[in-house]
């Protein structure tokens, strides 16, 4: 994996996925879409007030976020498979995700976590936000599943940090769907992971965190133009060495890469 270390390679995540060797990273931290624009309850079909404004309305770049239940939660799972597989023995999955109330019925993503070994749910209560629905109170929190290895484990110092984290949302960034870096990082130093995963990078605050803990990273991400987000990000925070470090590609990917 030497040649993957500090890449980001632009292509379906699990095509690419499906390249790798397994047990080949040591942590893997992601959010992936939530499937958002197929919602009963969100302003998102018929906006109303300011939301129209609101960059998820237009959905991603290189994603329909209005998938059919039942192939969201297929594709998902399928996604996790392959995540699962790459692990290290000793190594984790932060599977960041939301809890939402569909038709009545209650969206814990159970059916897509089914048969994985989620160890804890960890509460991110990310705090601000707007609310135009006053049919129910502004949400402001979301959870991360914590789907372990069997020789998983969390450094002392990190043992005893609690499961609500408190950590504002994610400001100037131009993604629709932006974590912060300092949630990313929560994640990453708690344990002593040397090459972290994200196949959902978007605009690289995986990579971002990672290397500014002193770690590495491999991201994933469909579109280029959130490559490009992740590109500009992360040379604002590296020499142009590090840079020129960065540009090789190895041929036997399946994917473009974004030289970074």
């Amino acid at each position: 994996m030497a040649e993957l270390t500090n890449q980001i390679i632009c292509g379906d995540c699990i095509k690419v996925m499906q390249t790798l060797p397994d047990t080949c990273v040591d942590l893997i931290v992601t959010s992936p879409p939530y499937n958002l624009k197929n919602s009963t309850g969100s302003g998102m079909k018929q906006p109303s007030g300011l939301w129209k404004h609101g960059s998820l309305f237009q959905g991603y770049d290189a994603h329909n976020d209005a998938m059919p239940h039942n192939d969201y939660v297929a594709w998902q799972r399928q996604c996790l498979t392959e995540m699962f597989r790459l692990l290290k023995e000793d190594g984790a999955i932060f599977y960041n995700h939301k809890w939402r109330v569909q038709g009545g019925l209650l969206q814990d993503r159970s059916d897509i976590l089914k048969d994985f070994p989620v160890r804890q749910v960890i509460i991110w209560q990310r705090q601000g936000g707007i609310n135009f629905n006053r049919g129910y109170f502004l949400p402001t929190y979301e959870v991360i599943y914590l789907i372990c290895k069997s020789k998983f484990q969390l450094l002392a110092k990190a043992s005893g940090l609690g499961d609500v984290w408190h950590i504002p949302q994610e400001r100037n960034n131009p993604h629709p769907a932006s974590f912060p870096v300092a949630l990313a990082e929560k994640m990453i130093s708690a344990t002593s992971a040397k090459l972290i995963l994200d196949p959902f990078l978007g605009s690289g605050t995986t990579a971002l965190a990672a290397r500014k803990l002193g770690r590495n990273y491999l991201g994933i991400e469909i579109s280029p133009q959130y490559c490009q987000m992740a590109k500009e990000r992360l040379a604002e925070n590296q020499s142009a060495s590090e840079i020129n470090n960065s540009e090789t590609q190895p041929s036997s990917q399946k994917g473009t890469p974004c030289d970074i």
